[in-house]
């Protein structure tokens, strides 16, 4: 990496614009209305509401070392894999079938398996569709920005309101380690010179986006030893043109998955070092997402679960059903009057600034803990202290439950995943289990079962200092701890 970071300078496309001005969608007055729904956008509602991927754009105009666009991989759950492909009509129907089985339903979005604005003609007319069929689904589309700036107008035409931008480098001698090609101005483009291209457009687009009201995403994936430190860099520079939210990804890179870097060896990074620059990141004006599943470019369902299997086309009906806006309405209106969960007391102000908390929670959704330990494919963290409860991100694992039957391979992994945790919340879980987490440290809790997370968190919180304050245990901080030793890998 260059000593210095050189970047195009915020006043190269025009007139630059703070990100908290009175243009900037921060700054909006319905900004909360706009992101309540949407999962991505809102760590919050992405415990109630749920998104469909249509895999409408097959083809890309760059080449990036973590991605290997597999077709037909059901197994897989990353970016860029899909098991059909489908046409704008095709998708149409398939939404139709989406939201007459999951009223959850709040987003639709075009994310590959290639490029949306690569595929422009295919994206544009799905939105066409859609929004004749479901004018109050939000509309959403992902973009490594190289096409972004010939298409903001069809953005806003269409009523586009949030874009994913991926980003990974401000410095053209990074991107080149990043991306080996560019397909731009109807030839192909290579190294250096390639990634300045990229750069500039990106930074481009998503300066005209800001501009127009269209909140924007930025995410970015986090790659040891090329942009790891980097990022720190792009972070900045993003939120300079307005963006609204950052999300930073570890990489994957499996060697089975066939891409560069995993062929290459390339590591991922631990959780403990996403964690840390996450931190660093949102020590500033933007927001930083720590919710994401790097979902697969046909995902559907809550950010937890993939239910695309559901709905083949080969499993569709002759007939569509029609768009169920009253069963929608009535699953807003349920989360609406919802009674508030009881507050637990005020723990002991000597310790509850003290005692900071790291808490695995089994959840299928709907902001509660209802799952069984075995059942559960990955974890949501919290960290809980006297000032409440904080959303810190998610651990996948393998069930332990495998036809009936605890599988001492997949506990492995999963002690391995929570062994920063000083417990789990489950709806259920088996007196075996029970003890492995018990003999790890990590206590287990299932008298919350089918209820709210935060409130629950806030009194086992309180409970442990009553524990701590009359000598019945003994407080270790745990999570940071090993975190810093990296002591597990962010999958």
């Amino acid at each position: 990496m260059p000593a210095a970071t050189a970047y195009i300078p915020l006043d190269s496309f025009g007139p630059g614009r703070p990100v908290l001005s009175d243009a900037s969608p921060q700054a909006a007055p319905d900004l909360d209305a706009r992101v309540s729904d949407h999962p991505c956008y809102s760590e919050s509602a992405h415990r109630h509401f749920a998104r469909m991927h249509v895999a409408v754009a097959p083809a890309c105009n760059i080449q990036c070392n973590y991605c290997n666009r597999k077709f037909d991989c059901s197994n897989e759950s990353r970016p860029g894999v899909v098991s059909e492909r489908l046409t704008p009509e095709q998708a149409v129907r398939k939404m139709l079938a989406v939201a007459s089985a999951i009223p959850q339903l709040s987003v639709l979005g075009i994310a590959g398996p290639g490029d949306a604005l690569a595929n422009a003609e295919k994206t544009f007319r799905t939105c066409e569709l859609v929004r004749r069929q479901a004018p109050d689904l939000k509309l959403c589309l992902s973009t490594n920005g190289l096409a972004l700036p010939d298409h903001i107008d069809d953005i806003v035409r269409h009523g586009i309101d949030h874009v994913t931008i991926t980003i990974n480098m401000i410095d053209a001698e990074v991107g080149a380690q990043i991306y080996p090609w560019i397909f731009y101005d109807h030839r192909r483009h290579h190294g250096v010179a390639a990634a300045a291209i990229l750069h500039q457009r990106q930074m481009q687009g998503l300066e005209m986006l800001a501009e127009r009201g269209v909140l924007v995403k930025v995410n970015s994936v986090m790659i040891p030893g090329i942009n790891d430190t980097h990022l720190l860099d792009v972070n900045r520079a993003v939120r300079e043109r307005g963006a609204f939210l950052h999300n930073i990804m570890p990489l994957i890179s499996a060697p089975e998955h066939g891409t560069r870097f995993g062929l290459d060896g390339r590591r991922a990074p631990t959780a403990g070092e996403l964690k840390a620059l996450q931190d660093q990141c949102g020590d500033g004006a933007m927001q930083v997402m720590r919710h994401c599943r790097q979902c697969r470019a046909d995902a559907v369902g809550l950010l937890g679960e993939d239910r695309a299997a559901e709905f083949a086309l080969a499993a569709l009906g002759e007939i569509d059903p029609p768009y169920p806006r009253e069963a929608r309405r009535a699953y807003r209106a349920g989360l609406k009057a919802a009674a508030p969960a009881a507050q637990p007391s005020a723990p002991p102000v000597a310790l509850s600034e003290s005692v900071c908390l790291t808490v695995a929670v089994a959840t299928r959704g709907d902001d509660r803990i209802n799952q069984h330990f075995g059942h559960a494919s990955e974890f949501q963290i919290f960290e809980v202290d006297g000032a409440g409860a904080r959303f810190i991100g998610h651990r996948r694992v393998d069930h332990y439950c495998q036809g009936g039957y605890g599988e001492d391979d997949a506990m492995a992994t999963v002690l391995a995943a929570l062994n920063d945790c000083h417990a789990v919340f489950v709806a259920k879980i088996g007196n075996c289990p029970r003890e492995a987490l018990r003999a790890a440290g990590i206590e287990t809790v299932d008298r919350y079962a089918q209820q709210a997370i935060d409130p629950s968190l806030r009194d086992y919180h309180f409970d442990y200092l009553g524990r701590l304050a009359a000598g019945q245990l003994h407080h270790a901080a745990r999570g940071d701890a090993l975190l810093r030793q990296g002591a597990f890998v962010a999958v």
